[in-house]
């Protein structure tokens, strides 16, 4: 019995730490293209894999299909994507036509999700780590570069 009461007094004690503050990176609110909410924060402590990507960019109407084909591929890997200088119809369309349903896309009308990740250019990639890590990568990747970069994402178990 003492055992019991000796571990569930060092539950309790877990379970009121301080929490790891969300990095400032993650502390944002944007629209999906659909108009619903999404929070940064919510993005911490999980594989994460931020696709930075403009209707118009030439770079990533060619990678849409294997950015698309990678995220279904690592589920455990949550991928959003970032779109940013054009119009929320240019936007739309450039989903719908490469047929982009396995991840979120936010509409970054005003860029701010690009400046809080550092981001000058498209497209770019921010991998994030279950610690909270990113790492930066600009350009294009083979499929076969994005798949190792995804699946180092994910803990080892």
């Amino acid at each position: 019995m003492r055992i019991l009461g000796l571990l569930l007094g060092i539950l309790l004690l877990a379970g009121c730490a301080e929490k790891t503050p969300t990095p400032e990176k993650f502390q944002f609110t944007a629209k999906t293209l659909e108009g619903a909410e999404f929070r940064g924060d919510k993005l911490v402590g999980q594989p994460a894999v931020l696709w930075f990507w403009t209707p118009w960019c030439p770079a990533c109407n060619a990678e849409a299909e294997t950015v698309e084909a990678v995220a279904k591929k690592h589920g455990k890997v949550q991928f959003v994507g970032v779109a940013a200088e054009d119009q929320l119809d240019a936007m739309k369309k450039f989903v719908s036509d490469h047929r982009m349903s396995a991840f979120p896309h936010l509409a970054d009308l005003d860029g701010a999700v690009w400046r809080r990740f550092g981001v000058t250019a498209q497209p770019a990639f921010a991998f994030v780590g279950t610690d909270g890590s990113v790492e930066m990568l600009t350009g294009s990747p083979t499929e076969e570069q994005l798949n190792q970069r995804v699946s180092s994402l994910v803990p080892k178990t």
